[in-house]
């Protein structure tokens, strides 16, 4: 007869998230990559004043540029995610949002499946701190920071 084993431990990937911690810690870089941009595309006051129109405008354009493959980076990873997995980073920003519990994670988690729709990147990509919020969500169910170890997904396919 053999021994019954023990349940596994709460807040475990395997118990807990459909979707990869990686790919999280990939987004929250993502974020924060996005972040920094939009943070730097603030012109300093112009020293040339009357230059200033065209100035700007070159800056606009080379702003928008530099946004736009970072933008549609992050874009197509949140988009490409199965539904389970854009339910679990919502719900981990609200985790983060919240200062709420890992006991409070099925409840969370039921309430983002319940408002999911097919906008998950813009909700994200217009939430103030959505980096901050999911990596705090990652450290209340228990994870721990991977991004040192955390390579860009390849190009090319699909990673499941």
């Amino acid at each position: 007869m053999t021994q019954p084993t023990a349940e596994p431990p709460a807040n475990t990937p395997e118990t807990t998230l459909s979707i990869p911690v990686d790919t999280v810690c990939f987004i929250i870089e993502k974020l924060r990559e996005y972040d920094s941009r939009d943070m730097l595309a603030e012109p300093a006051e112009d020293p040339a004043p009357l230059d200033s129109q065209d100035v700007d405008a070159l800056r606009e354009r080379e702003n928008e540029y530099e946004d736009a493959a970072v933008l549609q980076e992050l874009r197509t990873a949140i988009d490409d995610l199965p539904e389970d997995q854009q339910i679990d980073l919502v719900a981990l920003t609200w985790l983060g949002r919240d200062n709420c519990s890992a006991s409070d994670w099925p409840a969370i988690r039921q309430e983002a499946a319940e408002a999911h729709n097919a906008r998950t990147a813009d909700y994200l990509l217009g939430m103030s701190m959505a980096s901050g919020l999911l990596e705090e969500g990652l450290s209340t169910l228990g994870f721990s920071d991977k991004r040192a170890d955390l390579a860009p997904p390849q190009q090319g396919g699909n990673a499941s």
